[in-house]
């Protein structure tokens, strides 16, 4: 999966950087066909303390997932971010599976007659 980041009006240090891409990069255990990760961190200009904001959009086959935190530091938002999109993967991973029970797909060797 590729993973881009983005952070405008500021840079993001070498260390958060591996960070993101450490944690977006355990998403793809979860779903092997996810293509794209776009990370997005923003300072807000509010007064209070939790003005970290970070936004991470998932891509991929019939799939769009989109979450996003706000808390005191950036690590804190990336992990809480994952942890929102790790739910919808499990939600939609579910869904499937809920889906592939409905389908009912009879066994074609089961209705072949033997003739001796």
């Amino acid at each position: 999966m590729e993973i881009t980041i983005e952070s405008p009006h500021f840079t993001v240090s070498s260390t958060l950087n591996e960070f993101i891409k450490s944690k977006t990069g355990k998403l793809e255990h979860m779903n092997e066909r996810l293509i794209l990760g776009e990370v997005k961190l923003k300072l807000d200009k509010s007064s209070t303390d939790d003005n970290k904001i970070c936004e991470i959009k998932i891509l991929g086959p019939q799939i769009e997932l989109f979450a996003s935190e706000r808390c005191m530091t950036f690590e804190d938002a990336v992990t809480e971010t994952i942890h929102a999109l790790e739910k919808q993967l499990r939600r939609e991973k579910t869904k499937k599976e809920k889906g592939r029970d409905k389908l009912h797909i009879e066994d074609p060797e089961a209705t072949e007659e033997t003739i001796d």
